[in-house]
């Protein structure tokens, strides 16, 4: 999927530098992720995620900057992973 401008290609939304934990297998450096709770591709997560592995979890949209990857951001609230934003 095509990032425009580090904005979130489903709400138009600025992405958000987030660092990893250090335990993570997401890799050592900083991702940008849409934290905007009113995010469709989150919304939809959650009844996706009930429907496929009757799971309460969703995800966030998620691109790193150094290798052009995208994809989703697993989360099991709307305040999880916040703890690695960067200002």
């Amino acid at each position: 999927m095509e990032v425009k401008d580090n904005r979130c290609p489903h709400c138009d939304q600025p992405l958000v530098k987030w660092k990893p934990s250090t335990e993570s297998s997401w890799g050592p450096h900083a991702q940008l992720v849409c934290f905007n709770d009113e995010c469709q591709y989150y919304i939809k997560g959650w009844e996706w995620m009930q429907k496929q592995y009757q799971q309460k979890a969703s995800y966030r949209f998620r691109y790193d900057p150094k290798t052009g990857e995208t994809g989703p951001l697993p989360v099991w609230s709307p305040t999880a992973l916040r703890t690695g934003i960067v200002e």
